[in-house]
């Protein structure tokens, strides 16, 4: 009696060794995709003004107003060079935090972003 015990207990055990393994091989090749946002930089302004993202997320602006403009942090974290019509600049952040940012040749125009 013990004997069957046994050996539907070895069953279940190689039963759930093989889920196992065909689980991880399934997600083995499985990458997670990199976060990312998008600001757009028009007619004087960061569009959206306030984003809210997770930490690891690559933030891009891209400048499609006809003259140059800036991203600047206040705390200076990140600053770009000044952006021409269709130049972008990309950021990642990886600290949780409110990073508030504007541009430095129109200090009026100003964005956030806040990471969790």
């Amino acid at each position: 009696m013990y004997r069957q015990y046994w050996n539907l207990g070895i069953v279940m055990i190689a039963i759930a060794l093989t889920i196992g393994i065909a689980a991880s091989v399934a997600t083995a090749g499985t990458e997670t995709p990199s976060a990312t946002a998008d600001v757009k930089i028009d007619n004087f302004t960061f569009e959206p003004q306030t984003i809210t993202v997770k930490a690891g997320t690559t933030i891009t602006w891209t400048n499609r107003d006809d003259i140059p403009h800036t991203v600047v942090s206040t705390d200076l974290v990140f600053k770009s060079k000044p952006l021409d019509t269709d130049q972008t600049f990309t950021f990642t952040l990886a600290k949780p935090g409110t990073y508030p940012y504007f541009c430095s040749i129109h200090p009026k125009m100003t964005g956030k972003i806040i990471v969790q």
